[in-house]
Parts: structure tokens; sequence; C-alpha cells
């Protein structure tokens, strides 16, 4: 089971901090902080440099801590605030599948994610390590409605882009 848990916990946790990545620093392909930020703007979040820096270090650290095996209700919880943001905002109105630019994969990462804060990280983890016991049912109720508080507040937290006015 431990073996299992570690490759979950790579899996999802490295994907999620090379999102992060692409956001932040424009790794892998990414478009950084002025691209991101340019589309985080399209979508209502302002200022959008501000958002993409929050979504990426979501990412970012919530990814890694979930490869880790070190807070994992807490990275587990940012892993899905982020996204939650995603689905509502961007894959929801596409449909379910990803190849339709849906939310099958963003539900797939909800899922591991909640998962993991229910489990815990398993033995190969730095919890482990310190003898750190966050797994069982409250850790994991709490991480999974703590993504879905944190990714609604910054939902509602959303404007509209301002009208341009016609002289």
């Amino acid at each position: 089971m431990d073996i299992g848990l570690l490759v979950l916990r790579l899996a999802v946790g490295l994907t999620m901090a090379a999102h992060g990545g692409q956001k932040l620093f424009g790794w892998f392909g990414g478009y950084g902080l002025a691209g991101t930020g340019g589309f985080m703007e399209s979508l209502g979040f302002r200022p959008g440099r501000v958002q993409a820096a929050l979504a990426g270090g979501a990412e970012l650290g919530g990814g890694l801590l979930l490869a880790l095996g070190l807070l994992t209700p807490v990275g587990a919880a940012l892993v899905i605030a982020v996204m939650v943001v995603a689905i509502v905002s961007v894959h929801l109105s596409k449909g379910f599948f990803v190849s339709n630019g849906g939310f099958e994969y963003n539900l797939i990462i909800i899922a591991a994610a909640s998962a993991l804060a229910f489990t815990g990280p398993g033995a190969y983890s730095l919890d482990a390590v310190e003898w750190v016991q966050l797994s069982g049912w409250l850790p994991g109720v709490l991480a999974t409605l703590a993504g879905l508080v944190l990714g609604a507040g910054a939902l509602l937290a959303r404007r509209p882009a301002p009208v341009a006015r016609q002289s």
C-alpha cells in the first residue's frame, strides 16, 4: 500500500508542481506571470499577475507538499482549491471530457488529492519520518472542505472586465 501511495503522490504532486512552475516562472513551456496574468485577467481575476502568482504558488507549493508527503492535507487543500477554480472558470462550460476542453482531468486531480488527505501519505513520506499522523476522516474532510471553500472564495472575488467607453 505504501508504494502505491508514493506513486500517486509523486504523479499528482509533481504534475501540479510543474503546472505551478509554468505559471510562476515560464518553465516547461508555460507563460510565466505576465502571460498567465493576462489570461487570469480575461477570466475576471484581478489583478491578473497577483492572481497568477497565487494560483501558481498553490500549485507549486501544494504539489510539492503532496509529492514529499509533508502536511499532506494542506497540500491537498491547495490543489483542490486551484482545480475547483479551473473547473468553474474554464472547463465546466466545455463538458466532461478533456478531449473537448472539459473538466475530467481536474476532477481526477481533486479526487486524488482528497483521497491522499483521507489515507495519508504512507510510510515513504516526510510526515512518516517526523512521526506526524495527519490522515483519516477528519483531516480528509477538513482538507476537502478547505479546498472547496478556498476555491469558491477565489471565484467569488472575480470581477468582470470594465466595459470600454465609446466617445
